[in-house]
Parts: C-alpha cells; structure tokens; sequence
C-alpha cells in the first residue's frame, strides 16, 4: 500500500514541466545545480516527488525579482529536506530575501533615473 502510494506521488520531467510551466531542459539544468532533486526509476528516468512545484515556483519567482542562482541556492538549503516546507517555513525564508529584493527595485530606480537624465543630456 506505502508503495503504491509513493509511486503515486512522483511525477515526471514532462508532468513537472506541465504543471510549472518551465522546459525540461531547465528543470535539469536547475538539478544539476542542486536547486532541485530527483529520483531515478529503474529504467533510470527521473521522477520527482510534488513538493519540488512548489521549489520551482519560488525559483522562478526569485529569478523574475532578480536574484542569482547562488543566492536562490542559498535560500533552499533554508528549507527542510525531509519533507515539504510549511507556511511558516516559506514566511521564514521571505522575511530574509524581502529587503534584498527591495535594495534591487531602490538600485534600478536610480540606474532609470540616470539613465533618463543622460538621455535628456543628449538631445
């Protein structure tokens, strides 16, 4: 019964790639640079368990906002490996990335503010 229902619980490259919206090829590239994990069936094809949608989301989140892969790293490794984050663990891990997040919108206002001003400087 425990077995079925594990089998049950995976999912594969392309139905994570379905459900997430991202390409394989990228849900790879994120596994090779341990952002994600997976398990290999017998025949050796990957097989993810589903809390790795909710990884994914926060990656493709992070990456819209402008973090770096490295520091998205760092920010997983936050979060517990032995079973799906909670609420609290994802409001735990957004309290420290928010200001970050925040500094980047400040650094690009001033880089479109300068930019603006040099433009207006040219004509």
């Amino acid at each position: 019964m425990w077995l079925a229902w594990r089998v049950a619980d995976l999912l594969t490259i392309s139905e994570v790639s379905r459900r997430s919206g991202v390409a394989a090829s990228a849900l790879r590239f994120y596994e090779d640079r341990g952002l994600i994990t997976s398990e290999r069936a017998g025949s050796g094809h990957r097989r993810f368990r589903r809390p790795v949608l909710r990884r994914i989301a926060f990656i493709v989140f992070a990456q819209r906002v402008g973090l770096t892969l490295e520091e998205i790293h760092g920010e997983l490794d936050r979060l517990p490996g032995d079973h799906a984050p909670t609420r609290r663990d994802w409001s735990r891990l957004s309290s420290t990335w928010s200001m970050r997040i925040d500094e980047r919108i400040e650094v690009r206002v001033v880089f479109a503010l300068c930019h603006q001003r040099l433009s207006f400087r040219e004509r």
